[in-house]
């Protein structure tokens, strides 16, 4: 059994929340709290529980040779809405693949090429056949550090991450990202950490 414990800032809305979440066997225990703080006593807005069970989902996963390169095929389902999600990813190197993803009975379709350069940087551009868009994406990895880059055509989205893993049971993201169609160009920021504990 493990125990986690996320911190989630903001400075959109000038809150803070907590996500602790316990893992027993198959079930996943989690609770959030939104607003928490202690001011002039103790303060829990927002305060939710949850449980979750991997088996909610029909994941099925097989792997074929198409011309000696590997393509690995998903299908997944979720009980709840009935959706159904197709995943396909042909693989031609270790610094090269095509990927897929496509909703049936829905317009949601995208298509995207993964590019390792140098074993550090990797160049994902992503094009939107619902939508008739491009996404780009960048990234960088530096020891621990991951950094990222990536824009959104059709809405004119700019986001910038940094995420690090740290030596000690943990990891932690901080990102900025601004809408560039918008008159006010004011960023908005994310503070994410989390402690991870095995018992």
């Amino acid at each position: 059994m493990n125990a986690s414990l996320e911190r989630r800032y903001t400075n959109c809305k000038t809150t803070a929340s907590d996500t602790p979440a316990i893992n027993a066997g198959d079930v996943k225990l989690r609770a959030s709290m939104t607003d928490a703080r202690i001011v002039n006593g103790p303060s829990l807005n927002g305060l939710t529980f949850a449980d979750k069970k991997p088996g909610f989902y029909r994941y099925l996963r097989n792997t074929f040779k198409l011309a000696k390169n590997p393509l690995e095929l998903t299908y997944g389902r979720k009980r709840g809405d009935k959706r159904t999600v197709y995943d396909g990813a042909l693989v031609f190197d270790s610094g090269s693949k095509v990927s897929a993803s496509y909703m049936l009975g829905t317009r949601n379709c995208k298509l995207k090429y993964s590019y390792l350069h140098g074993g550090v940087t990797t160049l994902e551009p992503c094009y939107d056949l619902g939508k008739n868009v491009w996404d780009f994406a960048i990234s960088r990895r530096l020891y621990d550090n991951v950094f990222k880059a990536t824009y959104q055509t059709w809405s004119k989205n700019l986001a910038l991450e940094w995420f690090r893993n740290r030596v000690f049971n943990g990891t932690f993201k901080i990102s900025a990202s601004v809408n560039l169609a918008k008159k006010s160009k004011d960023p908005k920021f994310i503070a994410e950490t989390t402690w991870e504990l095995e018992m």
